[in-house]
């Protein structure tokens, strides 16, 4: 065999499959050699590959949720949003969640921008669109985010019409308190969701409940202390 020959081999790449047993090193090497690939996630060392997304299903309420979000960190300096960016957790689980609030690690969040631009750490909440009950985004992600210590967890479950956010106490996950059809982060002061606009599919509702929220003391005092932890940031840069 000629040397063109030996080289196309070992250049030669082999494809993600669902239900691989990779590596988190081997899972990157395969997935960065299939470009067309959109969606595909490392869970407990198992290969996951995503179906095409519906509109109703997922689309419109990613679409929702990313906006509602966006608001938040316009509002609010020195808070990031990422949607579907890759998410590493440890060696056996690297995610795409459907979208990532944190706090910039230079302001003391827990998670950071690695040197090849990718998420890694413990984003303060990570939202994740799933089908139902059944998905995985349920179980087998839900132990692996509160493992890695994800401090807020939103699921939205669209054909079982239910909103699950759960905070982390004492090493579990436990839902957030509601206050009629609203829920208010702990770790977002101010990021406020108002359940039956959001399962209504009404955004202008939505953003209202959010604009309550972002009128509150809370939220004024999380600037503050963002814009605080800024100010000694750069006088220690």
């Amino acid at each position: 065999m000629g040397v063109s020959g030996m080289t196309g081999m070992a250049e030669r790449v082999p494809p993600l499959e669902n239900g691989d047993r990779l590596t988190r090193r081997e899972f990157e090497r395969r997935y960065a050699a299939m470009p067309h690939v959109k969606k595909a996630e490392l869970i407990e060392g198992i290969v996951y590959m995503s179906s095409p997304l519906r509109v109703r299903t997922h689309a419109e309420p990613h679409a929702l949720i990313v906006t509602w979000l966006g608001v938040y960190k316009s509002a609010t300096p020195g808070v990031r949003l990422a949607d579907n960016a890759t998410l590493r957790l440890d060696m056996d689980n690297e995610f795409q969640p459907d979208a990532m609030l944190f706090i910039d690690p230079a302001l003391g969040g827990l998670a950071r921008i690695t040197d090849d631009d990718y998420v890694a750490g413990a984003p303060e909440l990570i939202v994740e669109i799933a089908a139902s009950s059944t998905s995985i985004d349920v179980h087998d992600k839900l132990k692996v985010y509160r493992r890695n210590g994800i401090q807020e967890l939103l699921v939205w479950r669209t054909r079982d019409a239910a909103v699950d956010w759960w905070e982390m106490r004492e090493g579990d996950y436990l839902p957030l308190p509601r206050e009629g059809s609203r829920i208010v982060s702990r770790v977002f002061p101010g990021l406020t969701l108002d359940l039956a606009a959001l399962l209504g599919n009404d955004l202008a509702e939505v953003l209202a409940a959010l604009q309550d929220g972002l009128r509150g003391d809370s939220h004024a005092r999380f600037v503050e202390q963002l814009r605080r932890c800024n100010s000694n940031a750069a006088s220690h840069a």
